[in-house]
């Protein structure tokens, strides 16, 4: 049996498990008119005067924030923390408008703090979004002196009746994905355990073969993309059915959450070149199946068009400079 997210104490069960007892609370309270879909989206939509909607959320960077305490860099896990909630934000279509972020930690260190902040700044400024504020909470004895965690919350905006919602999905309609920067902030307990725990040959700065040059730190710390721009312009072709950002739980289980009930999905995982981080990891002793159901494995965020639509959608990707590349298909 390889190493699995289980054996370094993440039970992605239990949190299934959890989620249904969210669904089941929310499902308790009285009802809103104005609050469209329900949990389990990418984001929550509420609807506006004047025909428009609000579209937000909220996310962390995980336990990758312990890869850049350990390798003393900060200057990019601020990016991590704004991509993990626009990139979600905008798979309704929504246009991100501002973003507040948290910072919790055992004690306010300015040296520290200063990048992940001026990281954030940059990011949203990619966005398109404003960095309308945030919260640093300093809680020693709850957090040892190094503790840092790390909470962002953005909210977009969307006329209601331009949200893609994949409710046109038909089976045949293919999948079209964007290369990731590697790992992003997904599955991080289970890479610590891979490649930081005591019996691991790699240490953070070395460099192994694999990575071409890199060090094993700069591999994990390249931060998440950035799909905003990319996104939007895509959304305004008129021909995307639905979008997916590739976070927790792999490729598979999140683009099957934009499907239309009765249909499902065939990916060719072979079908793109795969970081070659993910490489490290398989030697690792991480089997297929696992490495499928964790990481992102290359695609970071997917697009659901129509087969006739598919090569004019990947020349306008590519004359944004992005490599799409036709990954999977819908079926009944």
């Amino acid at each position: 049996m390889g190493l699995s997210y289980r054996d370094s104490g993440v039970d992605i069960p239990e949190s299934d498990r959890w989620t249904e007892v969210i669904k089941g609370i929310v499902r308790g309270m009285p009802p809103s008119p104005d609050v469209l879909g329900g949990i389990g989206g990418f984001s929550g939509l509420y609807r506006i005067p004047g025909g428009l909607v609000l579209s937000a959320c909220c996310d962390g960077v995980g336990t990758k924030i312990e890869v850049a305490k350990a390798a003393r860099c900060f200057d990019h896990i601020g990016q991590d923390l704004v991509a993990m909630s626009v990139n979600d934000l905008v798979t309704s279509g929504a246009r991100p408008l501002f973003f507040l972020d948290y910072i919790a930690c055992g004690k306010l260190v300015v040296d520290v703090l200063k990048p992940i902040v001026e990281s954030v700044a940059r990011a949203c400024a990619e966005s398109g979004c404003a960095l309308l504020g945030g919260e640093t909470a300093e809680m020693p004895g709850t957090y040892p002196p190094d503790g840092l965690d790390l909470a962002g919350f953005a909210v977009g905006m969307a006329k209601e009746d331009e949200l893609i919602d994949g409710s046109t999905i038909e089976p045949g309609d293919v999948v079209i994905g964007l290369p990731s920067s590697g790992v992003h902030s997904n599955g991080f307990s289970l890479v610590r355990r891979a490649l930081l725990s005591s019996d691991s040959p790699h240490g953070l700065s070395d460099t192994p073969s694999v990575l071409g040059g890199s060090t094993l730190a700069s591999a994990l710390l390249a931060p998440t993309r950035l799909y905003v721009r990319q996104a939007l312009a895509a959304a305004a072709t008129g021909v995307v059915k639905a979008m997916a950002h590739i976070t927790g739980s792999g490729l598979y289980d999140n683009i099957v959450r934009v499907l239309p009930d009765g249909l499902n999905l065939d990916l060719d995982y072979h079908s793109w070149p795969r970081p070659p981080i993910f490489s490290l990891l398989a030697s690792r002793g991480i089997e297929e199946d696992e490495m499928r159901r964790v990481f992102n494995l290359g695609i970071g965020f997917c697009f659901v068009v129509a087969p006739s639509d598919a090569e004019a959608f990947l020349a306008a990707l590519k004359s944004r400079g992005e490599e799409g590349r036709i990954i999977g298909a819908v079926r009944s």
